[in-house]
């Protein structure tokens, strides 16, 4: 039996705020756009422009802070991040060293071992570099300074995490946090939320940390879970072999499931911080903090909790339904429009996880309306519409935003609760299968299913089964 080896692991977690505009000046934080078209003077980083500071930013990166149980920093300030990289326009990064805003918090997260604290070193704020474009073709790289000065928060983690599971549950919940904020929508593949992994390996019982890594390139949260069980084999392979892990950056390539060495941080770098002097200390009130702390939302424990009380579904559904914002507003205005949130929570936990899993969709990407989801079950409430239709209407206004209602009358898809219509299919049905009523009378009960699937197809499926069932037996 060889060694035993413990993962320690960090993370540093960098989320774009949801301000319209950047941290500094007005241009617009909009993702896409035409290369440099969200640019001005303070953000390319033109000599005499000045910054002046965005409140929501500040407010945003308060918010996150009170709900990750962090103390914040009345007296903070900015400083300025030297490096010389292209797409860094004032050849200087503003951020926060000395006097981060947000500091000592933690969060609680669950996996399968059971609960966890991950604590919370500090979160600062700062402005996002531009992006560089590399043209394989003109053999050049392009700079673009949309991106440039996009507020960024910085949520750095002590070295709590032991698994992939762990840094996964606890990405799962800043995500979800923040996102219950609206601080941010959190989408790793748009990169407005981006984590970095630091790990290293120590034998198991061992006091002193093995020497980290640092991963970048991750943006998803498979490709994190592979790059962490990737790295580790990495360093447990060197240790066996009486090498050194040696202190650098690595990209990790998901298509080739490697990592490769970026830089080598042997040296930390010296980035030569000072507090910036075109931007005032941040002095932060008692007040503004209880402010900010009276507009927090209800959160997910909070948000479960109340659910259990007053709408008596599952814990299973509750969790996954409050696990995601956009699920639980859209449960709660359903509910409220048709007050049935056993039925809603049924349509948001079978067909809605079905097609978002299926189209490889998040939670966030549905389109439908709570009003359209409501007309649904009352429809199939009132027996205007049978189950089967129900499912291919949902699918319907999956897809494409429909007015539910006009669907089903324009496509003929109610119910026929014609009786005599109804009488007579059934007649039709009986008297072209004798063998079937014969083994139903002679006590082969099963045989009755197949007569009922016969007068659905007779009616194109627009018939409610219990009362085809019911016509019959007692016409049997």
């Amino acid at each position: 039996m060889g060694k035993q080896y413990e993962t320690v692991i960090g993370l540093e977690v960098h989320v774009e705020l949801a301000t319209k505009t950047k941290i500094f000046c007005g241009c617009s934080t909009e993702f896409g756009g035409a290369p440099n078209t969200h640019t001005c003077p303070v953000c390319t980083g033109m000599p005499g422009a000045l910054p002046v500071l965005n409140k929501q930013v500040v407010e945003y990166a308060m918010a996150v802070g009170l709900a990750t149980n962090c103390t914040i920093t009345q007296y903070c300030k900015f400083d300025r991040k030297n490096y010389f990289y292209p797409d860094n326009p004032q050849n200087y990064q503003i951020s926060q060293l000395y006097l981060p805003i947000c500091r000592n918090g933690y969060v609680e997260i669950e996996t399968n071992a059971g609960k966890k604290k991950v604590r919370i070193h500090e979160i600062h704020m700062e402005e996002d570099a531009g992006k560089l474009v590399h043209d394989e073709w003109e053999d050049c790289s392009l700079v673009d300074f949309n991106r440039s000065g996009v507020p960024l928060i910085e949520i750095v983690s002590e070295p709590d995490m032991r698994s992939a599971e762990e840094v996964i549950a606890y990405l799962d919940k800043l995500r979800m946090t923040i996102q219950y904020l609206g601080a941010s929508d959190c989408k790793l593949n748009e990169g407005s939320m981006r984590a970095d992994v630091n790990l290293s390996v120590r034998e198991a019982g061992a006091s002193e940390l093995g020497t980290r890594t640092e991963m970048k390139n991750l943006n998803s949260f498979k490709a994190i879970s592979r790059a962490i069980e990737g790295e580790r084999a990495r360093q447990i392979e060197l240790l066996e072999e009486g090498k050194k892990v040696v202190q650098e950056t690595r990209r990790w390539d998901d298509n080739k499931e490697y990592s490769y060495a970026m830089r080598s941080k042997e040296d930390a770098q010296d980035y030569r911080y000072f507090p910036d002097p075109d931007l005032a200390p941040v002095s932060i009130s008692d007040e503004w903090i209880q402010e900010v702390k009276a507009r927090q939302p209800e959160l997910q424990e909070e948000k479960a909790a109340r659910y259990k009380k007053e709408f008596g579904i599952p814990e299973y559904d509750i969790n996954i339904i409050t696990g995601s914002k956009t699920l639980a507003d859209l449960f709660e205005a359903t509910t409220a429009i048709c007050r049935n949130p056993k039925k809603v929570s049924n349509w948001l936990m079978v067909e809605t996880m079905r097609l978002l899993k299926e189209n490889e969709m998040d939670p966030e990407d549905i389109t439908y309306t709570p009003q359209n989801l409501a007309d649904l079950i009352r429809l199939t409430d009132e027996n205007a519409i049978n189950s089967t239709v129900a499912k291919e209407v949902f699918e319907k206004m999956f897809k494409e935003d429909i007015d539910v209602e006009q669907f089903v009358e324009d496509n003929g898809l109610r119910t026929v609760n014609d009786e005599g219509a109804l009488r007579e299919a059934i007649e039709r049905v009986i008297a072209e299968n004798p063998q079937s009523v014969a083994d139903y009378r002679a006590g082969k009960t099963k045989a009755i299913g197949f007569l009922v699937g016969q007068t659905m197809k007779a009616m194109k499926g627009k018939a409610d089964p219990g009362t085809v069932n019911e016509i019959l037996r007692e016409l049997l």
